[in-house]
């Protein structure tokens, strides 16, 4: 019995290990097994015994030790066995899938991305794909992890997208890389009919750019109230709003406006058919401190609106513009009475309007800080009305009356006389003005400064005798007369006679004046010109150039002879021997020469900055006087003057590159 003894511990002892070496195995292929029947399924039954594989190489044939017809043991090798394929399937076990963060669903992602803090690495993550920028973009602010501060006195960042490069997806890389750059503070979109900009790509702004202070809108028929409405819930600072062609946009995006945004100073709306009299009325009672406002061409807007947005800004407004509007007589006489603050006043197409409405306006005593005003096609513009703006408008300095077809000369002289500070007086297209009227506003208006007449066909050249003890009106040193046919040598010499300290002279288009008529008006100009256009008048001469030259040669410094067929190399001879202060010559469509522009290089006097000699006959001799001038000049116009070959107009660039060369 003791003999056996140890035969029989030895083999308790060998059962033990076997025990524990089959246990190990068995757990080892159990994990293994459930790891790839998540993938596939059909594995061959034929290949276990009892829950073991068995052996398919030589490699593996070492690990298994049969002892019987029904027990295996597994004696694993010393070295770990490197696991090939044990198993044989019916088709490839799975497809190993491309480990990448894209496979992610946008709920996953976006999560992710919320919880992204600081303005560069938003950035970062914006640039990885449209999808990732797509996704940034429609986090709003209370989404955010961490959300950053922004300047709460408006971003620093102006951005401008036109045409084509107006898209969602530019708007979203802006809103979403703004605020680590200083915020976005002013965004104008101009678009056309290539402009691919919806209500979403205004979202993204709103969600990432509360800094906004400045919102501008140019012709976007795909813009709606949705995105407007965001804007207006999320940029809290806008100071500044422009809708112009945007047909989409309706009263309810300017009630959100004026619910939100009550820092609002500027506003401007044109051509936007569904905007009525209701966003008008809220903005008005909600943005008190309206500065600037200007409706043009709004159908839908009448007296209603109009009233509502001044009597709220009475205290605050300053410019106001009407335009293309269907208003009636009540809206100016409350402009009248409660546009305290305004300064500037811009009326333009108000068809509806008579003339008891600028009666009214005029006689309100409300537009004390008056200083200009532009009436345009309003036939209501009648003597009385010009009349009482000039007396109830104790500082107004500047009036354009423009497209008036009833205003006379009575109105333009009562009004000269009854206005205290008028300085600059504007008349287009008052055809029932004539010679007599301008001569009385010259000498009843004590502190005119600048006088413009354009396209006035009342004014008849007819001789007139200024009586002796007449003022002259010293205080004129503008002169402007513009395609008025009836324009002539006796007015220019009436002229000559009345203002005595003339600077800047424009007369464009005057085919009734002669060298004999504008002698006159050079000599009796005693403070010296510095600025004479004479552009478009023909039957002016060598004479009148050399005269002009020779009187005020100290002072000029801007001569305009474009299209004055009659000058010749003999007038610019005289300029370049006596204006030492010419910066600006246009010669343009003129009888000069290559001897002109070497006259002009062999002065040691002049120093001209801007030259233009388009359509005149010079050729490829001119070119070594014009690189001379090309010290000085930053401005060439060269343009259809055909002697002068492309090669060396190239050549003259290269040696002359600071100038810019029109051809």
């Amino acid at each position: 019995m003791l003999i056996h003894l140890p035969l029989i511990f030895f083999v308790f002892l060998l059962l033990d290990l076997l025990f524990f070496a089959l246990l190990r195995g068995f757990f080892r292929l159990s994990s293994f097994l459930q790891s790839y029947s998540c993938r596939n399924s059909s594995v061959r039954e034929d290949v276990l015994y009892h829950g073991m594989p068995k052996s398919q190489t030589l490699e593996e044939s070492d690990i298994f030790l049969s002892l019987g017809q029904h027990v295996d043991v597994y004696f694993p090798t010393r070295k770990r066995s490197r696991v090939t394929a044990p198993f044989v399937f019916s088709e490839p076990i799975f497809k190993k899938q491309k480990t990448t963060i894209d496979v992610l669903p946008d709920e996953c992602l976006f999560e992710i991305l919320r919880r992204v803090s600081g303005g560069q690495e938003k950035g970062s993550c914006a640039s990885v794909s449209k999808r990732w920028l797509m996704l940034l973009s429609t986090i709003h602010r209370n989404e955010q992890k961490e959300a950053q501060d922004y300047d709460k006195s408006g971003g620093s960042i102006t951005r401008c997208l036109k045409g084509k490069k107006a898209t969602d997806i530019r708007l979203a890389a802006i809103g979403v890389g703004s605020n680590n750059r200083g915020g976005l503070g002013e965004l104008a979109i101009l678009g056309n009919n290539s402009s691919k900009v919806t209500d979403f790509g205004l979202m993204t702004v709103a969600r990432g750019c509360p800094s906004l202070t400045s919102l501008t809108l140019w012709n976007l028929s795909s813009i709606k109230d949705d995105g407007v409405t965001e804007i207006a819930n999320e940029c809290r600072l806008l100071e500044k709003v422009e809708l112009s062609h945007c047909p989409g946009i309706s009263d309810k995006s300017l009630i959100a406006i004026a619910n939100n945004c009550p820092n609002l100073t500027s506003f401007s709306i044109e051509s936007c058919a569904n905007i009525g009299n209701e966003g008008l009325q809220a903005i008005g009672k909600s943005c008190p401190r309206l500065k600037s406002i200007s409706i043009k061409n709004c159908p839908l807007v009448g007296d209603q609106g109009v009233v509502s947005l001044v009597t709220s800004a009475s205290s605050s407004l300053m410019k106001l513009r009407l335009q293309g509007l269907t208003v009636s007589d009540m809206s100016l006489a409350v402009i009248g009475h409660y546009g305290l603050a305004l300064t500037d006043l811009e009326l333009n197409g108000l068809n509806t309007v008579t003339g008891k409405g600028f009666w009214v306006m005029g006689s309100g005593q409300g537009l004390q800080k008056l200083k200009s005003i532009v009436i345009t096609n309003c036939n209501g513009v009648t003597d009385l009305g010009l009349e009482a703006l000039g007396r109830g408008c104790p500082n107004l300095k500047q009036v354009s009356v423009q497209k008036s077809a009833f205003l006379s000369d009575n109105g333009v002289v009562a009004f000269a006389k009854v206005t205290q500070s008028v300085e600059t007086v504007n008349l287009e297209e008052c055809h029932a003005v004539s010679q007599l009227g301008i001569f009385g506003l010259l000498v009843n208006c004590g502190s005119l400064k600048a006088l413009s007449l354009t396209k006035c066909l009342g004014i008849k050249d007819l001789p007139m005798v200024i009586p002796s003890g007449l003022s002259p009106c010293n205080s004129l040193t503008s002169l402007s007369v513009r395609n008025c046919s009836g324009f002539g040598n006796f007015s220019l010499g009436l002229m000559g006679q009345l203002c005595h300290n003339l600077e800047d002279i424009v007369l464009t288009g005057l085919h009734g004046i002669t060298d004999s008529g504008l002698t006159s008006l050079i000599k009796n100009c005693e403070s010296g010109l510095t600025k004479v256009n004479l552009s478009g008048c023909v039957n002016l001469t060598d004479k009148i150039v050399s005269e002009i030259s020779m009187v005020h040669g100290a002072t000029l410094e801007v001569l305009n002879l474009d299209g004055c067929r009659a000058i010749t190399d003999a007038g610019v001879v005289t300029v370049a021997r006596n204006c030492f202060s010419l910066r600006e010559l246009d010669v343009s469509k003129s009888a000069i020469t290559d001897f002109s522009v070497a006259a002009l290089a062999c002065s040691e006097q002049v120093n001209l900055q801007v030259l233009s000699i388009s359509g005149c006959q010079v050729s490829n001799k001119s070119l070594p006087f014009l690189k001379k001038l090309g010290k000085t000049l930053i401005g060439l116009n060269m343009m259809q003057c055909r002697g002068v070959s492309s090669s060396a107009v190239g050549l003259l660039g290269e040696q002359i590159w600071k100038c810019d060369i029109l051809v």
